[in-house]
């Protein structure tokens, strides 16, 4: 009897440590499994991060550029003929190049001095050469800094694949979130990005008498 006892009693022990070596095992797969899950979102996560930090002027200046000319602008000066006075608020005329993959252009002037005044914004510009006084009234403002000073009026040709949902910026007015109004035009009115190509520009000055 003894013998029966001892005999049920090893074989007792024997599966419960099978049972006991089996659930470790389960457990440390378990374990391994969310471990490659974590470890896999966290890479998805971390190619798939945030948009990028760069501002508005950072970025174009990551872009291809190309030339921008105009016979109305002279030794880094504009020519009276922008000054924004009656029947001689005439936008300059302006040529480039056409840029490759480009099926439009947005233009926009910019006084830095006066809080990014914002005297010319064109959109759906399928041309490569503008004649002087091309843009329309509600399109262009000349420059009319304070009698006595002088400010730098910057032109921004932007070569875009696609058109966008709305070209964003306040005409006429100070614009103190125009680098988000030109990041914007990064993206089409699909939704996609990588919309602007290349970005031409052209700097002079005006001096109000």
């Amino acid at each position: 009897m003894d013998h029966k006892r001892t005999l049920s009693a090893l074989l007792c022990l024997t599966m419960l440590s099978g049972l006991a070596s089996c659930s470790k095992t389960e457990e440390s797969g378990t374990s391994a499994t969310a471990a490659t899950v974590t470890e896999s979102t966290a890479s998805s996560e971390s190619e798939t991060s945030g948009p990028s930090q760069l501002s508005g002027f950072e970025y174009i200046n990551t872009l291809k550029s190309f030339e921008v000319t105009s016979n109305d602008l002279k030794d880094g000066v504009w020519s009276d003929i922008n000054a924004n006075k009656i029947d001689a608020n005439k936008s300059p005329d302006l040529s480039w190049e056409a840029v490759d993959g480009a099926g439009l252009y947005v233009i926009f002037m910019i006084d830095p001095d006066a809080g990014y005044w914002l005297h010319w914004k064109s959109d759906a510009i399928t041309e490569t050469s503008l004649a002087e006084g091309q843009a329309t009234r509600q399109e262009y403002v000349g420059p009319y800094p304070p009698p006595g000073s002088t400010h730098t009026y910057d032109v921004y040709v932007f070569a875009l694949k696609a058109p966008v949902e709305r070209v964003r910026g306040l005409l006429n007015g100070s614009n103190d979130r125009i680098e988000e109004f030109i990041l914007a035009l990064d993206t089409d009115a699909n939704g996609n990005s990588g919309n602007m190509i290349a970005c031409g520009r052209l700097s002079g000055t005006y001096t109000e008498k």
